[in-house]
């Protein structure tokens, strides 16, 4: 165990498991369900795995989701507790509801582990933004930080990550109901992706429209300029996540290094199998510290 206290997060943090276990940072996984059969958040660890659930969303099937229940969470928390105190970053509520099941099992753990520290932190983030905050947080911890001065640092900038993310193909999007049926038809018919970003409470919101890729790119690359820290001048991570498109995202790459971010730490990185089930193969997000979010 790195640190005085134990870090722990869910694999929607889409980073590769390896990565994540060697930062010591234990996972909880998700799960999703394609024909009745429960398959686990792969987080890179079977390449044959992720290849087989594009498939499968290729032959018109939808992955089905859900939350992580509160049993899973006190099981998983339990023995956590055991090697000491807790601090655990959830996938953001304006995502899922799964936090509050965490609290809801922290509280009954508490009063068995009366000497021990578990904290929930709501990251308000997904995707690899989550990942950012998550692997950000171990850099703290492993300076030396206390668990409560890094809930205060969580709780105080989980809303300068950054989630600026488009499509260019919105059925996962429809299917998955984060945006309705006319306007993925419109959409579709007219080569119009929607920009989007995640706002101060975690939220999908659509703000923007572009007609083709790369607009779409230049207009995500646009709003990463104006919110970016320091601008020009950021020299921190910035990652660029692909469902199951790399050459749009090496696409996004070239253009912010066009617009001068050459000292950016950045990044390619694959959207995991629970977030792809609905956000669809064709999106690519771009995470990064920032100013805060606004709604």
């Amino acid at each position: 165990m790195k640190g005085k206290f134990i870090l722990s997060c869910e694999s929607t943090v889409d980073l590769p498991y390896e990565y994540i276990t060697s930062r010591d940072i234990p996972v909880l996984f998700y799960t999703y369900t394609i024909d009745g059969k429960e398959y686990y958040d792969d987080m890179e660890r079977d390449p044959s795995a992720r290849e087989f659930f594009f498939d499968q969303i290729k032959q018109g099937k939808l992955p089905a989701t859900s939350q992580i229940n509160e049993f899973r969470y006190e099981d998983f928390f339990e023995e956590l507790l055991k090697d000491g105190d807790v601090l655990h970053i959830a996938l953001g509520t304006g995502m899922t509801p799964s936090a509050k099941n965490a609290c809801e099992a922290a509280k009954k753990l508490k009063e068995k582990y009366p000497e021990r520290k578990l904290i929930i932190i709501d990251s308000l983030c997904s995707c690899t933004g989550y990942g950012l905050l998550v692997d950000t947080a171990a850099d703290l911890r492993d300076e030396g930080m206390e668990i409560e001065e890094l809930e205060k640092w969580l709780i105080d900038n989980r809303g300068k990550v950054h989630h600026q993310f488009f499509t260019t193909d919105l059925t996962q999007f429809k299917r998955s109901g984060r945006v309705s049926g006319p306007v993925a038809l419109v959409g579709s018919m007219l080569g119009i992706c929607p920009i989007m970003h995640l706002n101060s409470e975690g939220k999908i919101i659509s703000y923007g429209k572009a007609r083709g890729k790369k607009a779409a790119i230049m207009s995500t690359v646009d709003e990463i300029m104006k919110h970016i820290r320091n601008g020009a001048d950021y020299d921190g991570q910035l990652l660029i996540s692909t469902a199951n498109c790399p050459e749009t995202a090496e696409a996004c790459r070239q253009e912010l290094l066009k617009r001068g971010l050459s000292n950016a730490k950045i990044k390619m990185t694959k959207i995991g199998m629970v977030i792809s089930a609905h956000c669809g193969p064709e999106t690519v997000a771009i995470f990064f510290f920032g100013d805060e979010r606004t709604l």
